[in-house]
């Protein structure tokens, strides 16, 4: 894993996966935040199980911590935040950051950021499958976005990007920026 852009690092910011870095390195571009010139890396373990060891490899008590993780991740992740003996910010999307995103910027306008980038006709088709017909359409695209590892990447960044007004980003991505601005600058 390597610390991108920040090899010495005063601030790690812990993500489940690079759509989660992509998010909250969006999110502080449109805040006019320079994280890398701020000393603060944003660091994707590869999964909540990967917790105990990065903060092995990577922490120090000098290095100040904060991670976003998903609900049904949160008590692997603490539980390996109090083994490895290290305070750490932990901030908690609700079911994931896809979830949190289509909150955010509201059914509709996910749909419209879909058609605008050619893929209302895949989802359409998803909707149409036996698993998913008449489930709720929040669902539907939850599953849409996350299937396959080039689509959460892309509406990840687009989803912040563009389509979530500034004042409804979804609480746990601000919560961990607000504490990361609290973090000394190198």
């Amino acid at each position: 894993m390597a610390l991108r852009g920040t090899p010495d690092p005063a601030a790690m910011i812990l993500v489940e996966g690079v759509s989660d870095q992509i998010a909250v390195e969006t999110l502080a571009t449109r805040r006019s935040r320079d994280l890398r010139t701020e000393g603060i890396a944003v660091v994707p373990i590869g999964g909540a199980g990967a917790i105990r060891r990065v903060l092995a490899e990577h922490a120090s008590p000098t290095v100040r911590l904060a991670a976003l993780c998903d609900v049904g991740e949160e008590a692997q992740v603490r539980r390996g935040i109090e083994a490895s003996g290290f305070d750490v910010s932990v901030h908690v999307c609700v079911v994931d950051l896809e979830d949190e995103l289509i909150r955010a910027v509201g059914v509709d306008r996910v749909t419209a950021v879909l058609e605008r980038e050619g893929d209302l006709r895949s989802f359409t088709t998803l909707q149409k499958q036996v698993e998913w017909r008449g489930r709720p359409v929040d669902a539907q695209l939850r599953r849409f976005l996350g299937a396959g590892a080039r689509r959460k990447l892309r509406y990840a960044r687009l989803l912040t990007d563009v389509a979530v007004d500034v004042e409804r980003v979804p609480r746990p991505l601000v919560d961990v920026l607000e504490v990361s601005s609290a973090f000394p600058s190198r």
